[in-house]
C-alpha cells in the first residue's frame, strides 16, 4: 500500500512530466499558475479573487475558464496533472457519478468548499409588462411535459388568465450550467410537485418523475443563451417581453435596465435569498484537487483568500455574492486551512 508521501511524490512527477511536455494542452504555461474551471455564476467572484491574490506578488494571476458547472466536472475529474484543473468552480454541489468519475481517473483527493450563497434571479426588462410568477407558473411555462402531458402553452395567459397575453419567452441556462440544475431542482420541481399524481410518481416510478419534473422543452419558448449569463441580459434590454433566468449576481449588476420578478410573492433580493425565504436560493461552491496542493504554488492561499472575501462586509458582497451564515463560513475557514476530503456519502 503506497504511503500519503509517496502518492504526493508521485503527483509531483507526473506534474513535472507534463509541464516538461512540449506544447501540452490546457497545462498553463509553466504551471506556475492555478488552473480554474467550471460556472459562470461563481466566475466574476473567481476574477475578482484572483486580481486581489496577485496583489501580493507573491504569485502569478489564476488561468480561468468559465465552462459551465458539469463542463467542468468533466475537466476537473479527468484526471491528476498539470494538464488538468486544479480548481473546479460549482453553482451547485458535485454529484456522486461525478466524485465517481474522479475516483476512476485518480483523482482520490477532493476538498469541497462553500463560499457563498446565489439566488436564481427570474428577470425582465423594466420597459416590460410587469408580472410576478410562482414556481407553478414557471414550470408549466417550460417544461417539455407539464404533468406528463405535452406541452401546448404559447402565451402567459394560457397559463393564468392574469398573466400578460404575451408569448413565452425565456432565456435560461444551458443543460451543462450549474444554474440550469438549480433551476429544475429548486423551481420547476417545486411547481411539478403541486400536482398529487405526478408527485407521487417520485416514489414508485423516479426515472419518470425527473422526466416530468426536470425536463425543459425544446420546441421554442425556452431558449437556451449559453453559458455567458450577460448574454441573457443582453437579450433581455433587445426584447422587453422576454424573461431570463441567471445567477443574483448579474441582475445586481444591471438593475439599471432589468428588474426582478418575485417568485411566490418573494422579490429576488439580498436579504430574502441569505434568509433562504426566496424559492431559488442555493450555495456556491469550490472543489480544489487536494493532490496539486503544494505540488502547483499557491492553490491553498488563493483557497484562504476565496473565503476570507465573501462576508457580510468583503469585497465579493460588493460584487453581488451573498454572503454564508456566520457559523458556515467559521467552518469554511478551517476547511480552507486543514483541508478536509470530501467523502460519497455526503452526496446524491
Amino acid at each position: 500500500m503506497k504511503t500519503k508521501f509517496a502518492l504526493i511524490a508521485m503527483a509531483a512527477l507526473a506534474l513535472a512530466g507534463c509541464d516538461n511536455q512540449a506544447g501540452g494542452s490546457g497545462g498553463g504555461g509553466s504551471r506556475d499558475q492555478i488552473r480554474i474551471v467550471g460556472s459562470s455564476t461563481v466566475f466574476p467572484f473567481a476574477k475578482a479573487v484572483s486580481e486581489n491574490f496577485v496583489n501580493s506578488g507573491t504569485y502569478k494571476a489564476p488561468v480561468l475558464e468559465s465552462t459551465g458547472t458539469g463542463a467542468g466536472m468533466s475537466l476537473f475529474c479527468s484526471g491528476v496533472g498539470a494538464d488538468t484543473p486544479d480548481i473546479e468552480n460549482a453553482s451547485r454541489r458535485m454529484k456522486a457519478s461525478e466524485f465517481d468519475l474522479c475516483q476512476t481517473n485518480g483523482v482520490t483527493d477532493i476538498v469541497e468548499i462553500t463560499v457563498g450563497i446565489d439566488g436564481i434571479a427570474v428577470a425582465q426588462s423594466k420597459e416590460g409588462p410587469s408580472f410576478v410568477l410562482t414556481p407553478k407558473q414557471i414550470y408549466e411555462a417550460i417544461a417539455a411535459k407539464p404533468y406528463g402531458k405535452e406541452n401546448t402553452n404559447e402565451k402567459w395567459s394560457d397559463i393564468d388568465p392574469s398573466l400578460p397575453s404575451i408569448p413565452i419567452s425565456v432565456y435560461g441556462p444551458p443543460s451543462t450550467s450549474g444554474t440550469r440544475d438549480a433551476l429544475t431542482e429548486l423551481i420547476m420541481e417545486v411547481g411539478c410537485k403541486t400536482d398529487p399524481a405526478t408527485k407521487a410518481l417520485k416514489d414508485s416510478n423516479k426515472d419518470e418523475y425527473e422526466l416530468i419534473c426536470h425536463e425543459i422543452r425544446t420546441d421554442g419558448p425556452y431558449l437556451d443563451a449559453g453559458e455567458n449569463d450577460n448574454l441573457i441580459v443582453q437579450k433581455l434590454k433587445a426584447n422587453p417581453n422576454a424573461v431570463g433566468i441567471f445567477g443574483y449576481s448579474f441582475l445586481e449588476e444591471n438593475m439599471d435596465t432589468v428588474r426582478g420578478i418575485s417568485i411566490s410573492g418573494v422579490a429576488p433580493d439580498y436579504d430574502a435569498i441569505a434568509s433562504g425565504e426566496y424559492p431559488g436560493a442555493r450555495p456556491l461552491y469550490i472543489y480544489v484537487k487536494k493532490q496539486h496542493v503544494g505540488v502547483i504554488p499557491g492553490i491553498q492561499e488563493y483557497v484562504t483568500e476565496f473565503v476570507k472575501a465573501g462576508t457580510r462586509d468583503g469585497y465579493l458582497v460588493k460584487a453581488g455574492l451573498i454572503a454564508s451564515p456566520e457559523a458556515t463560513h467559521a467552518s469554511m475557514l478551517e476547511a480552507a486551512k486543514n483541508l478536509p476530503l470530501l467523502t460519497k456519502d455526503v452526496l446524491k
